[in-house]
């Protein structure tokens, strides 16, 4: 775990980590949201803020992206190995059956990560953790910075995540509830755990925004609501046209009208039923449309509904990556949860893509 030169991560900010990555994984499952899978210490990055982050690569978008599941049998969920060979595990994974329980394995061994400062094989870590002998574990550079009480606790969720059965493993949603009194020095910011210069600058110095991303800085919704408007689907060409030549059946058709109700009722402020129309569209899996997330997304903050409408931005991009729309918008939802840091560098994002489409 080195965080610069002759430094290593503070056990604060280990602990900090992983009741991110909880927060992150309990957030993808309870919200519908795919499966994180390949769930390793390459996935954690750090903004500039010295903020950890779980990296959008390991999301699962559909069943057929689950690439990239580690197969390093030292660290593969045991009930994969039991009763499939190797290459029927990769079949798995490649046709997305994940399990949430098994992504909890994936994290007990995150959480040994932190703990050591090296890749520990689960099965050599619980032979010594049933024999007593857990601090061999540790990482030598912590000690004195942790009371043996919150590291029994650690080692304590690890070993009930790395349980044999899936059924004996706990949600993210409890361990969660079980990291988060372990969390030390709250008030100290993130990059001065980690002993990294930080330098904070004015976001209206360091970017020129676009309309959409001036009114979604500011939060302003209804200023938001007529950009969208004005622009239509015109950034959905090339996301909506693979079942044109199914366009006259009648699922296609009743999918069409759902958006073009969802559509009237967006331009008419009735926010609540633009939803209602658009999940029809949405869930209807028979279209993609980008703008139809980012109206959706705007109808949610206009209900005070700020993480369903993050999810919607999020889900945009995945569609659309080089849309700057999506970015902007969840910048406006992530200021809405009070994530001031992560929204402005969502809009600088968005602001970097914007002029990288203009000089293409």
């Amino acid at each position: 775990m080195g965080v610069g030169e002759n430094q290593h991560m503070k056990w604060a900010m280990r602990l900090r980590v992983a009741l991110f990555l909880a927060q992150a994984l309990e957030y993808c499952s309870c919200r519908g949201r795919a499966l994180y899978h390949d769930l390793n210490a390459y996935r954690i990055l750090f903004d500039q803020d010295g903020n950890p982050r779980l990296s959008s690569f390991g999301l699962m978008k559909n069943s057929r992206d689950g690439k990239s599941y580690s197969t390093n049998l030292a660290f593969t969920p045991p009930e994969y190995l039991r009763t499939v060979s190797l290459a029927e595990f990769r079949r798995l994974i490649l046709t997305g059956r994940v399990i949430p329980e098994s992504v909890v394995y994936s994290f007990g061994t995150l959480l040994l990560d932190l703990l050591s400062g090296k890749h520990i094989p689960p099965s050599h870590a619980l032979d010594l953790i049933h024999g007593k002998n857990f601090l061999m574990l540790m990482d030598s550079c912590l000690e004195g910075q942790f009371s043996n009480d919150d590291g029994t606790e650690i080692v304590r969720l690890a070993s009930r995540c790395l349980q044999y059965e899936p059924r004996e493993r706990p949600n993210m949603k409890s361990l969660v509830t079980a990291l988060t009194p372990l969390q030390k020095e709250t008030e100290v910011p993130s990059h001065v755990l980690m002993g990294i210069s930080h330098e904070t600058t004015s976001l209206k110095h360091t970017m020129s925004l676009t309309p959409l991303g001036e009114a979604c800085s500011r939060m302003d919704l209804t200023a938001i609501h007529e950009i969208l408007e004005e622009i239509g689907y015109k950034d959905d060409e090339g996301t909506a046209n693979e079942l044109s030549f199914q366009m006259w059946t009648d699922k296609i058709q009743e999918t069409l009208n759902s958006k073009k109700s969802g559509d009237t009722a967006f331009r008419a402020k009735d926010f609540e039923t633009a939803i209602e129309c658009y999940t029809h569209f949405i869930d209807s899996e028979t279209m993609v449309s980008p703008t139809v997330l980012a109206r959706r997304c705007l109808c949610y903050m206009m209900n005070d509904m700020p993480q369903e409408a993050l999810g919607d931005a999020m889900q945009a991009q995945v569609i659309s990556p080089e849309w700057p729309a999506a970015f902007y918008l969840q910048a406006a939802a992530l200021f809405s949860l009070g994530m001031d840091n992560d929204a402005k560098e969502t809009l600088k994002d968005g602001t970097n893509l914007e002029a990288k489409n203009h000089r293409n």
